[in-house]
């Protein structure tokens, strides 16, 4: 099972956004994903419920999980990938939380001051985190509601590279994603044709998403390989590779051969306690 989170502290920076679109992406691409929202306001509840009205009959569905006040819930069985939105404001032990069990984030940022001060303090905290300081949870920025007509998108490539940040691309301010969310849909749901110039943009997120998702499998592999000799049961079979990309007729984004999720022993339970760390009271 892979994990990205979205994680920024500061509100309204399109987490939201980020986190359903990514959702939805990975459903257009044939995977079992989960859109969990360990965010108090459970925005990414409202749209899956706007999302459950909408005729998508090529579209993977995308499994809901939320926090809740009355029981630890648990992954759908046959989940592969998880895509994690999470609250503003988060910190400490709660951010701690989240890094744990995640082999990616993405940072969205827009182009302000405070924004840019808030990503900046909060990337200092992840780095202090032993999943983020050895590589093992992937980290990189993604520019939020750029104007094309300013050099926003050069400011904050700049402001990354100061802060020896991954920068992995940038989402114009657009109508389109406006009317998506409200419909509870994505850019990848939609014709194509309509949103070609904004699809374009999420190649490099996406190339670098599956990369870090690669990079998961192959820090795990040792430890799977000494499982596999300390059990006297028989090897399980490999799985084949599996081709991750939307169909030629609904987004030009590049193919990429990325290896079936395995889902990890325990991970179920660890993002339970996650799950329940996050859960109101009452």
């Amino acid at each position: 099972m892979h994990v990205v989170a979205v994680v920024n502290r500061k509100g309204g920076s399109g987490k939201s956004t980020l986190a359903t679109h990514l959702a939805g992406y990975c459903a257009n691409a044939g995977l079992q994903v989960m859109l969990g929202d360990v965010d108090r306001q459970q925005s990414t509840l409202a749209w899956l419920r706007r999302r459950a009205a909408q005729p998508l009959p090529r579209s993977a569905p995308i499994f809901g999980w939320a926090i809740d006040p009355r029981s630890v819930l648990r992954p759908p069985a046959g989940v592969t990938h998880v895509v994690l939105d999470t609250p503003g404001g988060m910190r400490g032990l709660d951010l701690a939380r989240v890094v744990m069990h995640a082999d990616a984030i993405l940072m969205p940022i827009c182009n302000s001051a405070f924004d840019r001060e808030s990503a900046a303090e909060c990337y200092e905290e992840m780095m202090a985190l032993p999943r983020v300081a050895s590589g093992r949870c992937k980290v990189a920025a993604v520019g939020m509601r750029l104007d094309a007509r300013t050099k926003a998108d050069v400011q904050l490539k700049a402001w990354a590279a100061q802060h020896k940040l991954a920068y992995v691309g940038a989402l114009r301010e657009t109508q389109a994603y406006v009317r998506c969310v409200e419909r509870g849909l994505t850019l990848f749901d939609v014709p194509a044709e309509k949103v070609q110039s904004d699809l374009a943009q999420w190649q490099p997120i996406v190339e670098w998403l599956h990369a870090a998702w690669q990079a998961a499998e192959r820090s795990e592999l040792p430890a799977k390989a000494a499982a596999r000799l300390a059990s006297p049961a028989a090897p399980r079979a490999v799985r084949p590779a599996r081709a991750l990309a939307l169909p030629s007729d609904r987004a030009p984004l590049t193919a990429l051969n990325v290896p079936k999720a395995v889902p990890r022993p325990g991970l179920a339970d660890r993002l339970s306690r996650l799950f329940a760390a996050f859960k109101p009271q009452g």
